[in-house]
Parts: C-alpha cells; structure tokens; sequence
C-alpha cells in the first residue's frame, strides 16, 4: 500500500497532461506494482491462517482469490485502454455513468480513511511493545511491574507523534520528501517475511495446531493486504507498453510475487504460534527481541512516512479556488482527518476489526467496479468473448457483494459484542 500512495500522486499529477509520453518500463510497472500491496496487511496473514482453519485451507482461499485479483487487475487496464481515463474513478465515471462514479469516489475516500486509521493502530501496537522493551532493557523489570504513567502511555505517544511529525508532513500541498523514503516499504516487507521463517526454525519446540470452530475474517484479510487496484490504472497508462497481453503479464507476475511473500509469512507466522498468534503477528513475539525489534521500527517508519501520502489522496478534490481558501481548507481538513483517525485508533483493541471494514471496502474496488466494467464493448473484442467477460463480471460482482456483506457483518458483531 506505501507505494500505491506515492506512484499514484506522481501519475495522477501527470494524467492531466496527454502531452507527456508513458515513461514506465515492465520492471518498474512490476516493482510499483509489488510494493503497491506489499503493506500493513502483511502482518495479519498469520492470523488469517489461523482463522481460516490451517495452512492448506488459508492457501487455498489465497489461490481462489488470486484468480478475482488478477482478472480485476486484467479488466481495469483494459477499460482503462477503451476509456482513455488514467485513474481509476474517471474510467469508472466514463464507462458507468456519474451515479456510479459518485458511488467510486465516496468509497475510494473512506477506503483512504480505514487505511490511515489502520496505519495508526499498528504503530500504536509497536509504540506499546517498543515501550515495554525499553522499560525492561532500562531496569531489568519484567512487563508485569511496569507502573502506569500517563506520559509513558502509547496512546499519548502516538498523539505526539502525530503533532509532530505526521501533522507537519500532512499539511503541504506537495509532499516530495517521501520519495526518499520510498525504499521502506519493502524493505520492511522482506525484512519481516525472512524474520518470521527464521524464528520459526529457532525454535525448540512448536504449538499443536487445533482449527477453529468457524472460518470467517479470512478473505477481507486478503482483499486488504493485495489491495493494489486503486493505482493499477494510474501505472498502467504510464507504461510504455500498453499492450493488453503485456498488462496480463505484468499483473500475473506482480501478484505471484506478493503471493509467495504473503503465504510464507503466513505459513510460518501461524506454525510458530498456532491459535495464540495476533492479529498483528509482531505483537505474538517477545518485546526483547532484537531481530523483532527492528522489524518494528521498520514498519513504524515506512507507516508514519507514508500517512501523509494517503491523507493527501483522501483530501484531494475537483474544483478551482482561491489560494488562501484552498490553503485554509487544507490545513482544516488535514487537523480533521489526523484526529478523527487517532481518536478511532486509540480505541480500536486489534488490526482485526479494522481489517473486517477495510476488506469489505476493497471489494468494491477489486470485485465489483471491475465487474461493472466489464460490461464494456471494445472493438478487439468478438461477441463470444464480450459474453464471456460480460458473465465472469456478474459472477465478480456477487463474489464481491458477498464479500462486503460478510465484511460488514462481521464488523458490526464484533461492534455489538463490545457493547
């Protein structure tokens, strides 16, 4: 997701000049690609292991949904090539209608909304261990005989981070700095990947491994964590080559690789924990950990340097003010979105419930709109094959309203359940 953010401002900001000509080569399309959904949701595939009941049943439903991903991907670049739009929403709008791109819009913002408000609950559980580990390194205490201080609270750690260093970062219009830290992401990724697999071999003995009574919270998991879709277009139209085969190829070969990272840390993630893995698997380990200890201030960095990036997409609107309005509004919008996003994490217990509404959102974006898009008529296609895409769309669209009602579902007990 951090790239996503990055390589769609910077192709955006160049859609609206047809003059310029597409600059992008297969490797960086697959590399952009790989890091658009290499991310946050990487943390949570061991718990998605869990709760789908084991190793062979986890893959299983990723092999299912890595054949939707990869025809979402293949049908957006293509209505992209017909419609001539460069971003997502103006294909949509081109080839739906303006009811639908409406429809598009809204989700695309609240989708950038859950994304800042996961971003923050995950560095508020690597503030909360980070603080554990230094306490015990400090004073040789264990966690238990840490005492409470509200300065030392992570929640009041996470607020003045966001104060001081996420709010600055949110406010310019243009935030260039963040190219320089582009390397992060993935870095973290790999980092964390080999990390889990490593300590899983390391240790002595390992769980006995039960399945749960119910499988559910699986699939939004997977939506969330190869949630790529939102920027496929924008890297597509700057492709030197936008030949359709050549797109497949790309999109086939980008997700394969995000496939194998995604499975190996969930497969090792969920045997080295069994039932007792979290929901964010850095929290199941030890806060001394070296080896973790530095996945976590991977993480934390890669998350706080690209908030702004989302944030500045989650802003950004069609119209034409006045500087001074413009500025006002973006500074009142940016103060908003920081603290109506730090207030929803500072009580959100887990990633889980977070990833129930942010998987939920993304079916729209990875099922169906590019089940709706599919209803398009190109001129290379013949009439069997316009039936074809037409029938696989309306079956992407039910997988995808199935997926947001059981995400929505799923996210509304959980909300129940606490009160």
């Amino acid at each position: 997701m951090e790239e996503l953010a990055r390589e769609s401002i910077s192709l955006l900001a160049h859609s609206s000049s047809h003059a310029d000509p597409p600059r992008l080569g297969s490797f960086g399309a697959v590399f952009i690609m790989l890091k658009s959904a290499l991310g946050a949701g990487l943390l949570n595939f061991p718990w998605a292991f869990q709760k789908a009941g084991g190793v062979t049943t986890g893959t299983t439903v990723e092999l299912v949904s890595l054949v939707f991903l990869i025809s979402g991907l293949v049908i957006l670049g293509y209505a992209s090539s017909v419609s001539r739009q460069n971003t997502y929403q103006d294909v949509v709008r081109e080839v739906c209608g303006g009811a639908i791109g409406k429809l598009c819009e809204v989700c695309f913002c609240f989708n950038l909304f859950m994304i800042c408000v996961a971003f923050l609950v995950v560095v508020q559980d690597q503030l909360e261990k980070l603080c554990i580990s230094l306490y015990q390194s400090i004073t040789g205490s264990l966690e238990e005989e840490m005492p409470y201080h509200w300065y030392t609270d992570h929640r009041f750690a996470l607020f003045i981070m966001c104060l001081i260093i996420i709010l600055p970062l949110s406010i310019p219009k243009e935030i260039g700095i963040q190219k320089y830290t582009s390397v992060l992401g993935t870095l973290a990724a790999s980092y964390l990947c080999v990390a889990v697999i490593v300590k899983y071999y390391l240790m002595e003995s390992h769980p006995v491994l039960i399945p749960p009574d119910t499988s559910q919270g699986v699939v939004p998991t997977i939506c969330f964590g190869f949630q790529c879709h939102e920027a496929c277009i924008a890297i597509y139209s700057s492709m030197e080559n936008q030949k359709l085969s050549h797109w497949v190829l790309i999109s086939v070969l980008s997700m394969i690789f995000c496939l194998v990272i995604y499975t190996l840390t969930g497969v090792y993630g969920f045997l080295t924990f069994g039932q007792e893995v979290a929901s964010d698997i850095l929290m199941s380990y030890p806060g001394s950990d070296v080896v973790i200890i530095i996945s976590r201030l991977l993480f934390g960095i890669s998350i706080i340097t690209i908030y702004p990036i989302i944030l500045l997409l989650g802003r950004n609107r069609r119209g034409v003010v006045t500087k001074s309005f413009e500025s006002r509004c973006r500074v009142i919008l940016t103060v908003i979105w920081i603290a109506v996003t730090l207030l929803i994490a500072m009580y959100v217990p887990d990633m889980s419930e977070v990833i129930s509404v942010i998987g939920g959102i993304s079916a729209f974006f990875i099922f169906i709109f590019p089940g709706l898009l599919s209803k398009m008529k190109g001129t290379c296609l013949i009439l069997p094959c316009r039936w074809s895409l037409t029938a696989w769309g309306v079956i992407t669209i039910v997988v995808g309203s199935f997926i947001f009602g059981q995400s929505t579902s799923i996210a509304l007990m959980e909300l129940l359940h606490k009160f």
